[in-house]
């Protein structure tokens, strides 16, 4: 059984770092935001092609949840073939900074990992 922590914004102490990490939890939000952070405005199927790996269950249940936290913008537009785009917010662009910071260490981390694979 699967131990699960719910955060509120009711609670009277809630911690900022786990509500924002709670909101990005998960093997496909951050690849798909750091997707959109790099690419900007993407149809869905773009942005299937460049989340190298995730499903079209996993993509769509992630972008509404993104989009239901005020991350990701989803305009559909009534034309045919119907069309649909997907953007960052404009609390989703207050990420891309962090996302930043997060791709540097990511490659420091990388490059550790090298050095020691190679001794």
């Amino acid at each position: 059984m699967k131990d699960t922590v719910t955060i509120s914004i009711e609670d009277d102490d809630v911690c900022p770092v786990g509500f924002a990490l709670k909101v990005i939890e998960g093997k496909w939000k951050l690849p798909i935001l750091w997707v959109l952070c790099q690419n900007g405005t993407l149809r869905y199927n773009e942005l299937k092609k460049c989340v190298v790996g995730i499903t079209n269950m996993m993509l769509t249940s992630s972008l509404k949840e993104l989009e239901e936290s005020g991350i990701v913008n989803r305009v559909q537009y009534n034309e045919i073939p119907p069309r649909v785009e997907y953007s960052l917010t404009e609390i989703g662009e207050t990420l891309l900074p962090v996302l930043d910071e997060f791709a540097k260490w990511g490659k420091k981390l990388i490059e550790i990992k090298k050095q020691r694979s190679s001794q």
